[in-house]
């Protein structure tokens, strides 16, 4: 995938994701209208489809809620590069369905309005501005599966599925 950045810095708590104030929802594309916006004011209205979001240490820090993922996949953005992602939005990411790639050197090495690259088989993350290329953290196979389905939850159906059929 290809696509241009949005960066921000570290310690991005999923109340700055996702405001609480718009909790009073789970769908997606109304969670999407608001995501970032304490952070970046105009983020919801310059993002595009397949963009990525690029991040300091410690994404997704703060409450457990899975609205955060929801509203960043909602807004189209196909990936989040950070240095470090907190545990539990590591987990609720994929469980959502949302490709993050963990890379310090990506990290420091993407500014906003980079066009990057990204080949979340490989964990390569190629900066298309600069020229650099930056190896993040592979992501296992069974999680890229789970990505691939569309979630956790998907991908469960899915294999419940297959087995109903087997049997």
């Amino acid at each position: 995938m290809t696509a241009t950045a949005h960066k921000f810095g570290a310690d991005v708590d999923t109340d700055a994701i996702i405001p609480a104030r718009y909790m009073v929802t789970t769908d997606p594309a109304e969670l999407a209208k608001h995501c970032m916006e304490d952070a970046d004011p105009e983020f919801p209205k310059k993002v595009k489809p397949g963009d990525v979001i690029v991040a300091g240490k410690n994404f997704g820090c703060g409450s457990s809620r899975e609205h955060a993922p929801v509203a960043i996949k909602g807004a189209g953005v196909a990936c989040v590069i950070a240095e470090s992602f907190a545990r539990i939005f590591y987990r609720n990411a994929f469980n959502m369905g949302l490709p993050i790639l963990e890379s310090k050197e990506a990290s420091e090495g993407i500014e906003s309005g980079h066009e990057v690259e990204v080949d979340l088989e490989k964990g390569e993350i190629r900066n298309l501005t600069t020229g650099r290329t930056f190896q993040g953290r592979p992501i296992p196979h069974f999680m890229q599966q789970i990505l691939r389905d569309g979630g956790l939850m998907a991908h469960l159906a899915k294999k419940l599925g297959k087995q109903k059929t087997a049997t």
